[in-house]
Parts: C-alpha cells; sequence; structure tokens
C-alpha cells in the first residue's frame, strides 16, 4: 500500500541527515523532493503545492532540539500535515434510526455490490446490528445474484423484486418489509454506469429523495486515482452524499485518491476496502494511514485485528498448555487459523513499525501457511498431540500425503521444537513447579 509514495518521502527526508538545524536553503530541496513524490502519487498539482508550501511554512524557523533531528522533525510535521489533508479524524457511519437507511452509490465496476456485502457483516459482527441488504441494481441480473450469494455468505437476507424495474418502489417497500421483520439497517445497493450519465444521477437522486437516507456513501475505486476524485466530485454536486469508500486500496495503488478526496470533494473517507474477502474492510482513520505512508506502521489496527479474533476462553486454556509443556501441532494448527482470519499476511506485515520497508520487495503469498497445514492435516491425531511418535517412516508417510518434501516435514518438526523451547524460556523454566503449588 502506497510503497513507492513511502520511499519517495523517506528519500526526502534523507535530504536533511547530518544538518543540525531546518533553513529555507536546506529545506527547499527537501520540499521539492515531498511535491514530486506528491505529484507521482497523482494528487493534483494545486494540492500538492499547497500542502508543501504549509509543511515549508511549518518547519522553516523551527527550534530542533538536541535529541531530535531536522529530518525527524521534518517527519513529524508531514505527518501532521497528511493527517489535516486526509480529513482529520475518524468520522463515524449514521445507523441512528428504525430503520436505518444507507444508500450505496459509484460507478459501475467500483466494487460497490461487494461493499454492500462487507458493510452487512461489519454491521451484523461489529456493530451487532440485524441488516437486509437490497438488490437495487435493476439493470444488471448478475449484480442481484451476486448480492444473493454475499447475502448467503454472511447470513444477511436480500430483498429483492425480480419483476420490478422501478428501483425507488423496490426500495420503498424493502423498507416497508424491514419494519414488519424487525430489520434496524437497511442497505440500498444501486445501479452503476460505466461513466457519469444524466439518467444515472436521475435515478439515484429520486431513490434518495424517496428513501431519505440516513447515509448516502459513495464507493469509488482507489486505483483509478485522480479520476476517483474527479468523479466523487460530480456525484457531489448532484447528490451531496455523506463519506467516501475506497475500495481496492490494497491493489496497484499510488494513493492520491485517498490523499487528496477529502480536499476537493470536503467529504469525510468513511471506510476503506481492501481484497474481496468479505471482512476486508476497514473504519478509515487518517492518522493510521498517515503512519503507513511514513514507515510507521499501524499497531493499532493490527491490535484491533488481533482483538476480533481473540478468545478469552481459549486464550487461558492456551495459556495452561504452555505452562504445563503440553502445546502440541493442534494447537499450532488453530494458532494459523486465527492468523489467516485476520487478513492478507503482508499487509499485516506492514502494520509492524519498520517491516513494511524492509519487505517491500518481498512477496508474502497468502498461502505461505498452505504446506504446514497440509503437514499438520496429514498427522494422526496421536502424532499431532506427540510429535516423538515422529520416527523416520512416519515422516515419510506424512510427506507423501501432504504432497511436500520429507526435508519440508524435517524441518517444521525443528522449527515446532524450537518453538516450544521458547514457551518454555518465556514462561519460565520452573512453570509446572509454580502451578502444582497453587494446587495444593
Amino acid at each position: 500500500m502506497f510503497e513507492n509514495l513511502s520511499e519517495r518521502l523517506d528519500k526526502s527526508f534523507k535530504v536533511l541527515k547530518g544538518q543540525h538545524k531546518i533553513t529555507e536553503i536546506n529545506v527547499a530541496e527537501s520540499i521539492k523532493e515531498i511535491r514530486r513524490a506528491l505529484v507521482d502519487a497523482d494528487v493534483n498539482y494545486k494540492i500538492a503545492k499547497e500542502f508543501t508550501a504549509k509543511v515549508k511554512e511549518k518547519a522553516i524557523g523551527q527550534n530542533v532540539l538536541s535529541s531530535v533531528q531536522p529530518g525527524q522533525l521534518m517527519v513529524k510535521i508531514v505527518h501532521d500535515e497528511l493527517v489535516a489533508l486526509m480529513g482529520g479524524t475518524t468520522t463515524d457511519i449514521n445507523i441512528e434510526g428504525k430503520p436505518a437507511v444507507i444508500l450505496i452509490s459509484g460507478l459501475q465496476g467500483s466494487g460497490k455490490t461487494t461493499f454492500s456485502g462487507k458493510l452487512a457483516k461489519y454491521l451484523k459482527s461489529k456493530r451487532s446490528k440485524n441488516p437486509l441488504l437490497v438488490a437495487g441494481d435493476v439493470y444488471r441480473p448478475a449484480a442481484i445474484e451476486q448480492l444473493k450469494v454475499l447475502g448467503e455468505q454472511i447470513s444477511v437476507p436480500v430483498y429483492t423484486e425480480i419483476d420490478s424495474k422501478d428501483p425507488v418502489k423496490i426500495a420503498q417497500n424493502a423498507i416497508k418489509h424491514a419494519k414488519e421483520n424487525n430489520y434496524n439497517v437497511v442497505i440500498v445497493d444501486t445501479a452503476g454506469r460505466l461513466s457519469i450519465d444524466e439518467q444515472m444521477m436521475k435515478e439515484i437522486s429520486n431513490i434518495k429523495k424517496a428513501v431519505k437516507p440516513n447515509e448516502t456513501l459513495f464507493v469509488v475505486d482507489s486505483m483509478t486515482g485522480q479520476d476517483a476524485v474527479n468523479t466523487a466530485n460530480e456525484f457531489n454536486k448532484i447528490l451531496d452524499f455523506d463519506g467516501v469508500v475506497l475500495t481496492k486500496l490494497d491493489g496497484d495503488t499510488r494513493g492520491g485518491a485517498a490523499l487528496s478526496i477529502k480536499y476537493v470533494v470536503e467529504k469525510p473517507i468513511k471506510f476503506v476496502s481492501t481484497g474481496e474477502k468479505l471482512d476486508a474492510i476497514d473504519v478509515f482513520h487518517p492518522d493510521r494511514l498517515a503512519d503507513r505512508i511514513l514507515g510507521m506502521g499501524d499497531i493499532k489496527t493490527l491490535v484491533e485485528k488481533a482483538q476480533e479474533q481473540y478468545d478469552e476462553a481459549e486464550a487461558k486454556k492456551l495459556q495452561q498448555k504452555i505452562a504445563k509443556q503440553q502445546f502440541d501441532f493442534e494447537d499450532f494448527l488453530g494458532q494459523i487459523k486465527q492468523i489467516k482470519k485476520m487478513g492478507n499476511l503482508k499487509d499485516l506485515a506492514s502494520m509492524i513499525p519498520g517491516v513494511g520497508k524492509a519487505m517491500k520487495d518481498i512477496d508474502i503469498d497468502d498461502d505461505a501457511f498452505k504446506n504446514i497445514e497440509a503437514i499438520i492435516y496429514s498427522m494422526t491425531p496421536d502424532e499431532r498431540q506427540d510429535p516423538k511418535l515422529l520416527n523416520g517412516s512416519r515422516r515419510a508417510r506424512i510427506a507423501n500425503g501432504s504432497g511436500t518434501e520429507v526435508q519440508e516435514v524435517n524441518a517444521l518438526i525443528k522449527q515446532f521444537s524450537q518453538m516450544k523451547k521458547m514457551m518454555k524460556m518465556m514462561t519460565g523454566g520452573n512453570a509446572n513447579k509454580r502451578l502444582k503449588k497453587k494446587k495444593r
């Protein structure tokens, strides 16, 4: 995510390395590099120029503490300005209402339907809502089918009227259905076009007037860069939406849309979406994205993702097993499953400060655990619980059953053994004795 921008900004800060204070002369080259980095990231030149002018104004004349280098101070100034450019604060979605109505708008191909499913899952699992999805795209049968499939995957009902070609009536009837059946959030997926046209804008404007949504969201493909900003601006003139959703943020995006859409449209980014998985949706936090752009990681989001998968009862059981030296391959398999639920592995790694830069040229496959899982699944229950049983013939059988080499099986068993030793050191060599004393 934004690897090129991060690299270019990092290069601009190095210009000030070795300097004792920030002056108009030594900051000029750094400012020029920052402006180039933003323009290359598809940020409008006027915005990039205004941004760097603010950075320069704040930087010149700053008293640099003896413990802080000019480059470090410049990083802080740029960070603060990036946060301000992207909206400053996190803006929540309005889901108050009986039911609350959320209208989803955007061009065809921007990811509206997939986002509708993701939003329904987010509201159901994280906000304890009872959502209803509405298939309002009457022109594309595939959109209705897609929404039905998504609804089944997340156990959220989808309201459809197959024979109707009137999206306004469908939306109104869906709200009536929601009231009668105790759904407290209605998410209306609407039709899109390949480009903005009068018919589409009139139609979605009519839907908005008829259902008076609590929240109108504009979904835009962040990979389209500055075009995304221009499209959002045109939609906003007619629709006056409440917030923006940036999809495909994990793709080959330079970052221009995320950085400048708030400045141009004057509407906050409320959600960002990465990948096709239905839990690949995040509330947008300007400060956290600024952290990631500047290579500071995103520990807060990483912790939140870990907490979502955290089961207190299971964690206590696991802790006791580790303390008693009973951690086995079955437990290891459970931990792998939890890590995979947290999301894209390279994205997770980039949230750790410093790791993003180190791994920029390393491709982490989402199937990185595939061979490990295959090896463990090829073990018998007894072998998973007691790795000492794994002699040569058993290892050969496991390799054959998992489609791997014996060397891979040997390596995994060795790594597992080393991990258990580390766990023993972390819990203390006398953990068992302490547990026995407590029982007495």
